[in-house]
């Protein structure tokens, strides 16, 4: 584990501190692109003198550009790949409640129960929200993935995503309820307890992929 005295005697690891810092999206692709730049950073040093050191790593660092001139390019590509994380999720995600309504349904009818009309008047819009957030989520992450190559990435896409996920979350919450009180009424705990707990660990998820991509958008990014 480096210490601050060592990142104050290697310009390179203190450049790729701060700028690290001052990031944020997905901890897989933000470690691989710091990685790639603390590679570039070092082979620069290594051309500029064939004994590299702090004065060396110093011109390496200003030749790169200071932190607040990389930030911007590097928390585009970063904003991007959250989005299309929380994208992804969604739409994988949120078609869950539709098969837990068919279970509770069917269970019910098997019972020989009707479930309660005010639940029932429920499932529609909660069904139609489920299928839209799924819907945009598919388009969006299409948007941000092959076509982003050839055409400009709007800038409040990443946004769009991000009150899609938060539209989604919510109606997995709701969910959670209208489903246990629908399981109560078919008088079946088992399949209460079971939906209602899966439904919330998926709520837990999306919602906290929706913000972590609300959080990349309101950050100012360079395209490139």
């Amino acid at each position: 584990m480096r210490t601050p005295e060592t990142l104050a005697d290697d310009p390179i690891e203190s450049h790729i501190a701060d700028l690290t810092a001052v990031l944020h999206g997905p901890a897989r692709i933000k470690d691989r692109m710091v990685d790639e730049l603390r590679d570039g950073l070092l082979d620069a040093a290594q051309g500029l003198s064939a004994e590299p050191g702090r004065d060396a790593a110093r011109q390496a660092v200003r030749q790169f550009g200071t932190v607040a001139e990389l930030a911007p390019g590097f928390q585009h590509e970063l904003t991007i790949a959250q989005a299309r994380h929380t994208a992804r999720t969604v739409m994988l995600i949120v078609p869950f409640p539709i098969l837990c309504w068919y279970l509770v349904e069917l269970s019910a009818r098997t019972a020989g129960h009707r479930l309660p009309d005010p639940v029932r008047a429920v499932v529609a819009p909660l069904g139609g929200t489920a299928v839209l957030t799924a819907l945009l989520a598919a388009v969006l992450l299409g948007v941000t993935g092959s076509l982003a190559r050839r055409l400009p990435t709007p800038r409040r896409l990443p946004l769009v995503v991000a009150w899609t996920g938060t539209a989604a979350a919510v109606a997995l919450a709701l969910s959670a309820l209208t489903l246990t009180v629908a399981s109560v009424a078919a008088v079946n705990w088992p399949l209460s307890v079971a939906v209602c707990v899966a439904t919330l660990a998926f709520h837990a998820r999306v919602a906290a992929s929706a913000r972590a991509c609300r959080q990349c958008a309101r950050l100012p990014v360079t395209s490139p």
